[in-house]
């Protein structure tokens, strides 16, 4: 039987290319976004026993515990989650509204928590699982204009390495992916000097892809990665070597 797997932030971008790169590796996909797009619905149609769209703001922290239970008594106890839902509101901290921070910090910190929080629960029934929480090299880096932004994938950092010490002796493991720019609608706008000099930080002379980031989610959910915990994975062509 097909491993099951949630995604949050489904819909497009990085999101999307693991949706499509788990349904190629045979695993079965609950993905969860705001909005179901055109693409995440042409995927649906060519997978339609694999995929599984439902919509959910995760500003709304207060339906997750309902969510999570509805997940598993419709689709079944989960395999992995894939926490990679976030804002990314763009602006120096000084003229940010308190509304954008307070989103923010419910997006990126409070729904991957409680997301992991109700479906460990199968997990453990299980006695076997995969959390990946997708972070970010600016948690590690910095970014001018992304002090919030931040400080939510540096909790997230830190959530990753305690819960890994917490549920590891349930087979349960719990890991990081930290993508650096990537080929994304994020980065359309960066041109000429901009985007040469993010491609001449890497030794490898470019960004990463989307499908190089689901590339490393694809080996932390499979077997040989049995004794990976509590670790961070970055990738971003060795820009932060």
């Amino acid at each position: 039987m097909k491993k099951l797997i949630i995604v949050t932030g489904a819909s497009k971008g990085l999101g999307l290319a693991i949706v499509n790169t788990l349904l190629q590796n045979d695993y079965r996909v609950v993905g969860i976004a705001r909005t179901y797009t055109p693409e995440l619905a042409a995927l649906a149609s060519t997978y339609p026993d694999d995929l599984h769209f439902l919509p959910y703001d995760f500003s709304q922290i207060e339906g997750i515990h309902v969510l999570c239970t509805s997940l598993s008594k419709q689709f079944g106890r989960p395999y992995g989650l894939i926490n990679n839902a976030a804002l990314g509101y763009d602006g120096v901290l000084a003229t940010m509204h308190e509304s954008q921070i307070g989103q923010l910090l419910r997006v990126n910190v409070e729904a991957p928590i409680l997301m992991s929080k109700y479906l460990l629960r199968p997990m453990l029934l299980n006695q076997g699982g995969r959390i990946i929480n997708i972070s970010s090299i600016i948690a590690s880096t910095g970014f001018s204009g992304l002090s919030v932004y931040a400080a939510s994938k540096a909790a997230l950092s830190g959530f990753t390495k305690s819960l890994a010490r917490e549920v590891g002796k349930a087979g349960i493991t719990v890991n990081e992916i930290a993508p650096g720019y990537m080929e994304t609608g994020m980065t359309v706008g960066l041109e000429g000097e901009k985007l040469a000099s993010i491609k001449r930080r890497s030794p490898l002379g470019r960004l990463a892809t989307v499908d190089d980031v689901a590339g490393a989610v694809i080996y932390l959910l499979g077997d040989k990665a049995a004794m990976i915990t509590g670790t961070s994975i970055t990738v971003d062509g060795g820009s932060t070597a």
